[in-house]
C-alpha cells in the first residue's frame, strides 16, 4: 500500500529496474524457457551419420518398434538424461576445427529427433549458426509434420529412412504406416532440401523385387535425392535386445551377400540415382 507524503501526495515503490533480455532463439522462445532435451549420448563418427566426421547428438525417444534397430535402448525418453542445448553446444564446440578440417558437421539423430521437435530445432539453429557446421537431421519421416519450416531451414542435409515401399511391410517392420513418410518426402522434394535416402535391405523381408523397386521408383521421381545409402542388414544390435529381455525376431535371418546389395543399388541406379 502507498504512503502519503502530506494530505494527500502518495508516495509509491520504486519500479524494478528493466533487465535487458538476449534474442531468443527460435525454440526458446517458442517454450519461453532455455531449451532442454532426453538424450541418449553423442559422438564423433565419420561416413555414417552424413559428409565428414561428424558431431551427432544421439536424442531418446521413438515412436517406431523396427525389427533391426541396433538401439532399441533408445526407445523411450525417460531412458535418456535430462541435457540442456547449452550442454550440448558446448560440447560439439570443442571440435568445430577438427570437424571442420574434414568437411563434415553435426547430425541429429536417435531414437527419433522429431518426438523432440523443439529441442531439436534449437540443436540444428545453434550448430549451424552459433558453430558454423553443416547440419543434418535423421529421421524415420513419420513424425515430419513436426518439422517446421524454421526448423528444416537450419537443416542443411535430411537423412530419411524409407524402409519399404509395400504398406504392410512397412508395418512389421516398423509397426507404424508408410504413408506419413511419404508425405514428408514430397514435402521436402517441393522444399528443395537436400536428402539421403537409406534403405535397409533385409534378406526375407525388404528384399522383394517389387518393394526395392518401389522404393527406388519413388525416390528417383523426387527430384531432390542426392545420395542412396543401401544399407545391408546386420545383428550388431542384438545383444541389447537380450540386455533389455525383448525378443530379436530376426535372430536367424542371414545378412544379405555382396552380390543382393550390389543387385539392389543397381535397381536404384537404373532411377538416375547415386546409390552406395
Amino acid at each position: 500500500m502507498a504512503t502519503l507524503l502530506g494530505p494527500d501526495i502518495p508516495v509509491r515503490p520504486a519500479a524494478a529496474p528493466v533487465r535487458a533480455v538476449p534474442p531468443a532463439t527460435p525454440a526458446a522462445a517458442a517454450t519461453h524457457r532455455p531449451s532442454e532435451g532426453s538424450v541418449h549420448s553423442w559422438d564423433l563418427s565419420t561416413g555414417v551419420d552424413g559428409p565428414g566426421t561428424r558431431f551427432v547428438t544421439f536424442l531418446s525417444g521413438c515412436p517406431l518398434t523396427c525389427l533391426y534397430c541396433h538401439n532399441p535402448d533408445t526407445w523411450r525418453m525417460r531412458n535418456g538424461k535430462r541435457t540442456s542445448a547449452d550442454d550440448v553446444i558446448a560440447e560439439a564446440a570443442k571440435y568445430v576445427r577438427f570437424i571442420s578440417a574434414s568437411g563434415g558437421g553435426a547430425t541429429v539423430s536417435g531414437g527419433e529427433p522429431l518426438l523432440q521437435p523443439v529441442f531439436t530445432g534449437e540443436l540444428l539453429h545453434r550448430m549451424k549458426h552459433e558453430l558454423g557446421l553443416h547440419t543434418a537431421l535423421d529421421t524415420s519421416g513419420f513424425l515430419g509434420v513436426r518439422a517446421t519450416d524454421a526448423l528444416l531451414r537450419d537443416t542443411d542435409l535430411v537423412l530419411l529412412d524409407i524402409k519399404s515401399w509395400d504398406p504392410e511391410t512397412y508395418r512389421k517392420v516398423t509397426g507404424r504406416p508408410l504413408q506419413p513418410t511419404l508425405d514428408f518426402a514430397r514435402r521436402l522434394a517441393d522444399l528443395g532440401q537436400d536428402v539421403h535416402v537409406r534403405f535397409v535391405l533385409v534378406p526375407g523381408l525388404t528384399d522383394d523385387p517389387a518393394n526395392v523397386e518401389g522404393v527406388a521408383a519413388f525416390a528417383g521421381g523426387l527430384g531432390n535425392v542426392s545420395r542412396v545409402d543401401v544399407l545391408p542388414f546386420h545383428k550388431l544390435g542384438e545383444a541389447k535386445w537380450q540386455a533389455l529381455e525383448m525378443p530379436f525376431t530376426l535372430h536367424d535371418t542371414p545378412s544379405p551377400d555382396p552380390g543382393q546389395v550390389a543387385a539392389v543399388r543397381e535397381v536404384f541406379r537404373s532411377h538416375g540415382l547415386n546409390a552406395v
